[in-house]
């Protein structure tokens, strides 16, 4: 049962992997919504705290690794339209 619950994670989270680089190559996060992504973060912050009550691991994981993913492309963004206003 597990073993589709970690094919998941895996999918779910590597799909922002691309966004990472990408923003952190281009130093630019003008394509990202901010609203979107502290609206994720929220559900992410869930998800751990739902995967933690029931002990599943794989939600665990994928939410925590996504987690940090999207609070990097997040300070990514705000660090870059930072700069760019200056």
């Amino acid at each position: 049962m597990d073993f589709y619950g970690y094919i998941a994670a895996f999918l779910t989270t590597i799909a922002f992997l691309p966004q990472v680089l990408r923003t952190y190559r281009t130093r630019s996060a003008e394509d990202v919504s901010f609203l979107m992504l502290l609206l994720f973060i929220s559900g992410l912050v869930f998800w751990i705290v739902y995967g933690f009550q029931l002990h599943s691991l794989p939600v665990l994981v994928a939410n925590v690794i996504t987690l940090i993913f999207n609070i990097s492309i997040l300070l990514m963004k705000l660090l870059y339209t930072e700069r760019k206003q200056i």
